[in-house]
């Protein structure tokens, strides 16, 4: 049992290794794709040489990444199968759908067009080299949104059925898995956060060149492109990160309270602005959740229902069977304990149906099967021994997601305030407060980025489906020995590979920082 639960710690710290290093690439590569893509058409459409030479500037970083992303995203799907097999097993039919669409079209279409993008200049015209580079731009996105789509999926299951007599969960509505309003809201959520982040990336870059007094034509020029993506990127993102509270507090109820440090519901709930998580705190106990709390009134009511005087039901509440309809009335659902009960009926049942199958039994058949309708809707909590395991990591869930906000508060000013030093306070631009804050702020926006994952991730524990199987059912039957040698070995590796990253992104900006970008065209 011990080596069973070292396995399961093991592999969601290989599989969260192995996002967390993925997802250092993929928001730069959907959000500079999108940039290099307008500034190719700026070139376009004005004719300005000059255009052309940030356009490959920026390019080429894009390059460097998108190589990056794609060594690690090939690794992370593996990982389903040697790591997390039972999941493969019971959720195939459904997961794999958008993960091999995302395959064979959009990583398709990305690897086609991104040669004609980088090495199709003066070799086809310049509305096909801009068809192409705005292709890739579509290929990124439409990879991430399959990608998106199957996680939104394991957020949320729909679009399914359980056939018995596979023991496996099979599609019976693509649509519903595509168009669910989780999926849509975490689609847009992610590609417009890429949209921040390689905006702040182009920002913080500039700002090096300006600070070096090289290329100062270049890096105004690539400000103002920068922010004014950053800017929507970051409104939008702002927008649909509403929309996903309000998906989260009907279908991870339990999320949100996580998110909250939050035990007990009430009407009107206040939204926690800042405060310490006490640690100690466990569900049912009279000690206090948050120290120092300074709260917002009526805050997380609004977030979560758009209604200030909405009930938003806690962890003791949730555990309890207090829950929130889709139409936001409370009501007296199913306790927790009692679902561990019906898991354990509907394991029962679906036991007592491979034995009648085996043996021929179409009555014993036929009244397991009621069982298991009965029971289904609960089938992942058969597999939990108490009602508090279904509770995440409430401090980091909490601390993830003000980290998240805190500095997606400060993203927003910083691309007000590029916009301002580009149109009517130019002088800004030649202060070193401006080029320190411009480069300070990319390692920044990459602790916002990874911050929303970990949110999203560790916030719907223990579930790898919700409420369908947790992670300890869905793991491969290998030792615990083969998983931490692979951890360690693909920490090294993606470490490397950063490092290689940064390390060939930095002797080009430098070497570009020496060099007159608009009079060297092999740059």
């Amino acid at each position: 049992m011990n080596d069973i639960l070292s396995t399961v710690e093991w592999s969601r710290a290989q599989f969260a290794l192995t996002a967390m290093y993925h997802w250092l690439f993929v928001p730069l590569t959907i959000g500079l794709s999108l940039i290099v893509a307008i500034m190719e058409s700026i070139y376009v459409r004005t004719g300005k040489q000059r255009w052309k030479s940030i356009t490959k500037f920026w390019m080429t970083l894009f390059g460097i990444n998108f190589a990056c992303g794609v060594a690690t995203g090939i690794i992370l799907e593996f990982e389903f199968g040697t790591n997390w097999s039972n999941y493969s097993w019971f959720v195939g039919d459904i997961f794999g759908a958008p993960l091999a669409i995302e395959g064979i079209v959009a990583f398709f279409m990305e690897a086609t067009f991104v040669a004609v993008m980088f090495f199709g200049w003066n070799k086809v015209s310049r509305r096909f080299h801009l068809a192409s580079t705005w292709l890739v731009a579509v290929g990124v996105s439409l990879s991430a949104l399959w990608i998106l789509v199957a996680n939104a999926w394991m957020q949320s299951p729909v679009g399914m059925k359980f056939d018995p007599e596979q023991m496996r969960n099979v599609m019976d509505n693509f649509w519903a898995l595509v168009l669910s309003p989780v999926a849509i809201n975490k689609f847009f959520h992610a590609v417009t956060s890429g949209w921040i982040l390689a905006g702040v990336f182009v920002i913080g870059v500039s700002s090096w060149l300006l600070w070096r007094k090289r290329n100062v034509e270049v890096a105004r020029d690539s400000i103002k492109v920068g922010a004014w993506v950053g800017l929507v990127g970051i409104l939008l993102t702002m927008y649909t990160g509403d929309g996903s509270a309000v998906q989260v507090a009907k279908v991870q109820p339990m999320k949100l309270a996580a998110m909250e440090g939050l035990y007990d519901g009430k009407i009107g709930q206040e939204l926690v602005g800042f405060g310490l998580v006490n640690t100690d705190k466990q569900p049912g106990d009279s000690l206090p959740a948050i120290h120092g709390e300074i709260s917002i009134p009526y805050g997380l009511s609004v977030l979560a229902n758009h209604d200030p005087n909405t009930f938003v039901p806690g962890i003791n509440d949730l555990i309890a069977g207090v829950a929130l309809t889709p139409q936001g009335d409370t009501i007296n659902t199913v306790s927790y304990a009692e679902r561990i009960a019906m898991g354990r009926q509907a394991r029962a049942a679906l036991a007592d149906f491979d034995a009648a199958r085996k043996g021929g039994d179409s009555i014993a058949m036929k009244e397991a099967l009621t069982r298991i309708d009965a029971n289904y809707e609960f089938f992942g909590y058969g597999f939990l021994d108490k009602p508090e395991d279904a509770v995440p990591n409430v401090p980091m869930t909490f601390y993830a997601f003000r980290i998240m906000v805190m500095i997606g508060t400060y993203l927003l000013l910083l691309a007000l305030v590029a916009i301002v030093a580009t149109r009517w306070r130019t002088s800004w631009l030649e202060k070193r407060w401006f080029h320190f804050v411009g480069i300070a702020s990319i390692p920044l926006v990459w602790i916002c980025s990874q911050a929303g994952w970990v949110l999203a991730e560790v916030g719907r524990q223990p579930w790898a489906i919700q409420n369908l199987m947790p992670t300890n059912a869905a793991i491969s039957s290998i030792p615990a020995s083969s998983v931490q040698f692979t951890f360690w070995l693909f920490a090294v590796l993606f470490t490397l590979m950063l490092a290689a990253e940064m390390s060939i992104m930095l002797r080009y900006i430098n070497r570009v920082s020496k060099t007159d970008m608009l009079n060297n065209p092999k740059l």
